[in-house]
């Protein structure tokens, strides 16, 4: 399988988000050829949402996804705050032109050792946002999240679980595929088979390091780490997709101390090489 030029990958703006606001971002984007960026909404909110739509326009940069929607499960109800929150995070991937809105569904409430009541409420989440994004025109994608998450940040922790959901729900919801939370999953290539083009909605790389040091901010750089991203890559292309490969690195002991030009020019060069 041949590499990844720059104009097949994304940035998402987690790589660099110690260095770059995102205007620096949407610049450094162009500057290197890469073809598209999924912003963070705290970069976006900084930028204002309307200045970073015409930005990212101006630039001819696609918008691989919005990060992200989700955390429903934090107060222990799907409350107003909760669910305005991700209607304006609809809103917004709806400004940008975003491929789809990323959602990191939220783990156990404060306190609660209850998994599937966990579950229940992170399903009833998604069901009243995915109406309203139907209407806004937006795709919603789940982020199964690896299992060591399934406390603090993500009680949805398999390809399979995540499918599951969609097949509930209907229309307008699937997955973005991040090969650091699923590469280990025995079920992987099955899943994706089931998913499908439709419900393939993302697909971010990055690197499993060994030892990992932290367990959030430890990412590998393509390359660095164990994981067959060109196989995985080959399957999600199997399926028909045919979206950007974003590049999403929460790095804090490498990474983001380095200067945010050698970053990119690393990920060009690791695209070609290694992807």
């Amino acid at each position: 399988m041949s590499g990844l030029e720059p104009g097949r990958l994304s940035l998402n703006t987690a790589t660099v988000r110690e260095q770059w606001g995102l205007a620096e971002a949407i610049e450094g984007c162009a500057r290197y050829g890469i073809g598209g960026i999924s912003p963070w909404r705290d970069k976006l909110h900084e930028m204002g949402v309307d200045a970073a739509a015409k930005a990212i326009r101006d630039a001819g940069l696609g918008v691989s996804g919005l990060c992200r929607g989700g955390w429903f499960t934090e107060r222990g109800a799907i409350d107003a705050e909760v669910r305005n929150d991700n209607r304006r995070a609809v809103d917004e991937a709806a400004a940008l032109g975003a491929e789809c809105l990323v959602m990191v569904v939220g783990g156990l409430p404060k306190g609660s050792k209850d998994l599937p009541a966990a579950w229940s409420l992170v399903e009833e989440g998604l069901a009243e946002t995915l109406d309203y994004a139907r209407k806004a025109g937006v795709k919603i994608a789940i982020e199964p999240l690896h299992p060591m998450y399934a406390a603090d940040r993500a009680c949805v922790n398999t390809m399979g679980h995540a499918l599951d959901i969609c097949d509930r729900l209907g229309d307008g919801i699937g997955c973005a595929v991040d090969v650091y939370h699923v590469w280990w999953d025995p079920e992987l290539e099955t899943q994706l088979a089931r998913a499908g083009k439709e419900r393939i909605m993302a697909f971010h790389i990055c690197d499993w390091l060994v030892p990992t040091r932290d367990m959030l901010t430890d990412r590998g750089m393509m390359g660095d780490g164990v994981i067959d991203i060109p196989g995985i890559r080959g399957l999600v292309e199997a399926q028909g997709f045919d979206g950007l490969n974003e590049v999403e690195i929460f790095s804090a002991l490498d990474w983001w101390k380095r200067d945010p030009d050698e970053v990119l020019a690393t990920i060009v060069e690791r695209g070609r090489s290694v992807c």
